[in-house]
């Protein structure tokens, strides 16, 4: 019997597609276009999440780290509030994760003994895409202090997942939701924009060619005065010397509703791989400063092989920007896919930690694109 025949053979594989065949007959269900849905507002999808890590202690262990730290739960989805329909006994829609825009650390200490809430709703909303907000905060002194903040973008599907199906307008009440939803205008073209001057399409700026140049020039051997014979600069790493790579089989248990994996898991390990590559790196634990673009650009099948890789590619100060990429082989094919793309920038306490210093014009790219993500995290 072949891998595949056994595994259509398993009790929940086949409910599982039974449920996806369920929900081929809610197609019909669909709107036509996004006229023919009731505009919602923010208040309609707001949510709100208790975590009583301080009031009931016997379920901290369920979130808590070596370090007696607390782990970042999987995020709030709330776009299905957004899109509610109380006509309809199921949604038609398969709401599914885009990308994530950015997350943003406004707290690096979360205490294991304190109650945490989540709160988050609908900012802007285009003709099959919706952003939204989720806030964290912890209970300190009687009053709860915000942690972090992180946006995420979702499009809509069909049933079947294969083509995009419209959401429910947004309609923003008062000055505070106008200029959150000005604000999703303002990060849809800034997204669109990165997009256009990415250095996979476009070359360097000017500027960033010298920074280059200046790297290069400060690698040369002084003794030989020859482009081949490069020399590591002091207190510097080879960007070659700054990778950390892992792989994770993808079970069942990490499935979502459309029998493939979960995009949480897949988060999940990008952003663990990247934090323990700062650990190394830096040779602390490091801070979470902010996470940024967690890109989906194919979904991962039951039983595929999860190739992850880290890269340090820019620093500065105490501040490590970490990529990580991600390729997948198939359960039944030697080829590769790539998931998720992810860059995180964490911190060390110490002062300063060694230089990246790329050698090869591929690593350069990838240093500017690090020195492109660190000034968009730190504001600049």
């Amino acid at each position: 019997q072949s891998p595949e025949a056994w595994w259509d053979s398993v009790p929940v594989t086949r409910d599982h597609k039974q449920a996806l065949e369920e929900r081929l007959s809610l197609s019909s269900m669909l709107a036509r276009s996004q006229g023919d849905l009731p505009p919602r507002s923010m208040k309609d999808s707001s949510h709100e999440v208790h975590l009583p890590l301080g009031s009931q202690p016997h379920i901290r262990e369920k979130y808590l780290t070596h370090h007696n730290t607390v782990r970042y739960p999987h995020r709030l989805l709330i776009s299905y509030s957004h899109t509610h329909n109380p006509a309809l006994p199921r949604s038609p829609l398969s709401i599914v994760t885009a990308l994530v825009d950015k997350i943003d650390m406004r707290q690096h200490t979360i205490y294991p003994d304190r109650d945490i809430k989540f709160t988050g709703h609908v900012t802007w909303v285009g003709k099959t895409s919706i952003e939204a907000k989720m806030y964290m905060s912890q209970l300190h002194e009687g009053a709860y202090s915000p942690v972090l903040e992180a946006t995420f973008v979702m499009v809509a599907r069909d049933p079947e997942n294969k083509r995009a199906a419209y959401v429910n307008p947004l309609k923003p009440e008062g000055a505070e939701e106008e200029r959150l939803f000005q604000q999703g205008e303002v990060n849809k073209t800034r997204r669109v924009e990165l997009s256009t001057a990415s250095l996979l399409k476009v070359a360097p700026t000017a500027e960033e060619r010298k920074v280059v140049h200046s790297q290069f020039l400060s690698t040369l051997d002084p003794q030989t005065v020859s482009f081949r014979s490069r020399v590591l600069p002091p207190k510097s790493v080879w960007m070659e010397d700054a990778k950390v790579k892992g792989l994770e089989i993808c079970h069942p248990q990490e499935r979502n509703i459309f029998n493939r994996i979960f995009g949480g898991f897949l988060m999940r390990k990008a952003y663990e791989l990247g934090w323990a590559n700062a650990c190394s790196y830096g040779g602390c634990r490091p801070n979470l400063v902010a996470v940024d673009d967690i890109l989906f650009q194919k979904p991962v099948e039951i039983g595929s092989l999860l190739l992850l890789s880290s890269q340090v590619c820019y620093t500065e100060g105490n501040f490590i920007q970490v990529r990580v990429h991600t390729e997948v082989a198939g359960p039944s094919d030697g080829g590769s896919t790539t998931p998720p793309t992810c860059s995180t920038s964490p911190s060390c306490r110490t002062t300063t930690v060694p230089m990246i210093v790329p050698q090869s014009y591929g690593e350069s790219m990838l240093y500017l694109d690090g020195k492109r993500h660190f000034s968009q995290a730190a504001g600049i």
